[in-house]
């Protein structure tokens, strides 16, 4: 089963994603609502995608983005800013944009882990 970690500031949106995964049969190891969480999650978690919000409570995920691009670990952004809101290096990676259908969410999902 894959193992996803959510990084969501908000905490019905994160509920939603958490339910969607649940569905679509993959497993949650870890919702962080927080850009220092998200960092802290990436050396105490296990995973194998993450799925980040591009704006945490005013902060930028990007840093999160960067160290995972470094590790070479599968991500997407869920972001109501949709692609114009996400930096320019990150666009080529799957972006699903709030509000979402389940079979966005799927195709982004798959796409991430399996390149």
């Amino acid at each position: 089963m894959t193992r996803v970690l959510i990084v969501e500031d908000e905490f019905l949106v994160a509920m939603m994603l958490e339910e969607c995964l649940e569905i679509l049969g993959y497993q949650v190891v870890g919702t962080m609502a927080s850009l220092e969480a998200g960092l802290a999650a990436l050396s105490t978690q296990q995973f194998d995608v993450a799925m980040l919000d591009m704006n945490l409570s005013g902060q930028s995920s990007e840093p999160i983005a960067q160290a995972l691009e470094t590790q070479g670990m599968p991500f997407l952004f869920v972001t109501g800013y949709g692609q114009a809101g996400v930096p320019a290096q990150y666009r080529t990676r799957q972006i699903v944009q709030k509000p979402f259908h389940l079979s966005e969410l799927k195709a982004a999902l798959e796409a991430s882990v399996n390149g």
